[in-house]
């Protein structure tokens, strides 16, 4: 068993913000007292099928958390999922339907273990306690929070000052979420540094209930591989830990080499001297820097994946880039007929959407045996025979 002191300096490395870490010291010592597990929440609502890298840097905290002894309660928004949160954001977001939340959540399940200890961790939607809720008890929560405190939020803040609409709805979800800690009974809250006015909202509510409030934590936002946004599906800058591992490979080598010290630090969870002495031998010359990122992405596919899984895809990824061979599961298309080149990459799922084919072809970035295509009208007649590119990693053998 972990020492107070020895939890702390664990549980505190690489977080933001910490409201506060006498709080936490006081809650860690009548644990290690009393023998009762702290509880330690994070929510993530369903908005997309996959969890990425950058839902990682929390879960591994989460899961630091369960190796210092305390329970992880992880809340599946399916009833916050149909709102969407607004944090951060400069517009309304789009809902989602109850069937497409749900259908999301099912792969959330089984994607969290992937990094968190079941035995440790209790499940719970939020839907237990917000669907049976009536209007009256909507009413009733809502008078426990006024629009002057709403506004103090940055972004809603500057969408009003904008003159930009805000939704009623888009008012109520830091509520929800904050009330969520209400039903838990929360000692911990985890989320993104864009999170920490919920998080914040939390304690309140639970100092309205008679509770001890929680602590807040926040983690630093992982940028995606623009190097730009902060990691996320709809920006497709993101590496998803469900991925094939080869995939997941090429996706990782893509990022920049400044950039890579970042995944060190809140993927793998380096220490700051231990990432500094790596980087000290790139800028020295004495490693380098594309073994180092092959490095880092082997040991993040290792992960989720076998070792074994990982040098495979990183022994593919050379043979493929360095040496010019395809990838051994290049798939082949006979074309018995003609096709438009853009209906061919879509039904071979090279690309998301046809719009998405455009503006590769726009970028040079579709190839015909090495050859860019520039013509989005192409067709490509029957019999046609060589290698269609589709960016760094999408292959298609016509034969």
């Amino acid at each position: 068993m972990k020492s107070v002191q020895e939890q702390l300096d664990i549980l505190t490395s690489r977080v933001v913000d910490l409201h506060s870490r006498e709080e936490l010291e006081k809650k860690l010592t009548r644990s290690a007292e009393t023998g009762k597990p702290l509880r330690i929440k994070l929510g993530a609502d369903p908005s997309a099928p996959d969890i990425h890298l950058g839902h990682a840097v929390a879960l591994k905290k989460l899961r630091e958390f369960q190796d210092c002894g305390h329970t992880v309660v992880f809340i599946i928004g399916d009833f916050t999922g149909m709102i969407g949160d607004p944090s951060g954001k400069s517009k309304t977001r789009k809902s989602l339907s109850r069937e497409e939340v749900l259908a999301n959540a099912e792969t959330y399940k089984e994607q969290v273990f992937k990094i968190l200890d079941p035995e440790k961790t209790e499940l719970r939607f939020n839907g237990e306690w917000f669907h049976p809720m009536t209007f009256e008890e909507v009413i009733r929560l809502s008078a426990k929070v006024t629009v002057a405190q709403m506004l103090q939020r940055d972004d809603f803040s500057k969408r009003f000052g904008a003159n930009q609409p805000i939704s009623l709805v888009e008012f109520l979800y830091p509520l929800v979420q904050g009330y969520d800690s209400v039903m838990v009974e929360a000692d911990v809250e985890l989320g993104g540094t864009d999170q920490l006015f919920n998080l914040l909202l939390g304690r309140e509510l639970q100092k309205e209930e008679g509770q001890e409030p929680q602590v807040v934590m926040t983690m630093p936002l992982l940028e995606g591989l623009d190097g730009v946004q902060k990691m996320s599906k709809s920006l497709n800058n993101y590496v998803g830990i469900s991925e094939a591992p080869k995939e997941m490979f090429g996706k990782l080598m893509s990022i920049s080499d400044d950039l890579m010290w970042r995944y060190f630090s809140l993927v793998l969870g380096r220490t700051e001297a231990e990432v500094n002495t790596i980087r000290t031998g790139v800028e020295s010359g004495e490693l380098n820097p594309r073994k180092v990122k092959d490095e880092l992405a082997q040991e993040i596919i290792c992960q989720f994946y076998s070792p074994e899984e990982a040098k495979e895809a990183s022994e593919e990824f050379t043979a493929v880039f360095a040496k010019g061979a395809l990838p051994e599961d290049t798939p082949e298309l006979h074309l018995d007929a003609d096709i438009a080149l853009l209906d061919l990459l879509a039904d071979q799922n090279m690309v998301g959407s046809k719009g998405e084919g455009r503006r590769l072809i726009k970028q040079n970035a579709v190839k015909l045996d090495d050859a860019a295509i520039q013509d989005a009208q192409r067709i490509l007649t029957a019999g046609q025979t060589g290698i269609l590119k589709v960016g760094k990693r999408r292959f298609l053998k016509l034969i």
